[in-house]
């Protein structure tokens, strides 16, 4: 599914990284604690979270992942937004809670970490 796609189920909005909306994302993970993030999620994954501070960039470019989407309709502050654009990760924020958002993105035929560890 490609990002574009994904902002449309969310009904998100880009914060930055409007020309990366063609990148392929096959997996998603909605998680607030970043040590689980780096320690389930897979490279390449949508993060969905609630966390808005630079830290949940910096752990989505140690987890080589594609892009983040904060939920809740959370914006980051522009120190975030600065240092995504600078790693080239798309920022993302949907009105929706993170259950929902999952949900959505699920229903879609998006796989969840989960299940993608269960094929390796």
């Amino acid at each position: 599914m490609i990002l574009k796609d994904i902002q449309r189920i969310l009904e998100a909005e880009v914060i930055v990284g409007g020309d990366l909306l063609s990148e392929d994302i096959t997996i998603a993970c909605g998680c607030d604690l970043m040590s689980d993030v780096l320690s389930f999620v897979k490279p390449g994954a949508l993060l969905l979270t609630g966390l808005i501070n630079p830290q949940v960039v910096r752990t989505a470019e140690m987890a080589d992942l594609r892009a983040i989407c904060f939920v809740r309709g959370k914006k980051p502050a522009q120190e975030t937004i600065e240092m995504a654009e600078s790693k080239n990760i798309p920022l993302l924020t949907t009105p929706l809670l993170l259950f929902e958002s999952c949900g959505r993105l699920h229903r879609e035929g998006l796989s969840g970490c989960s299940e993608e560890r269960k094929k390796s």
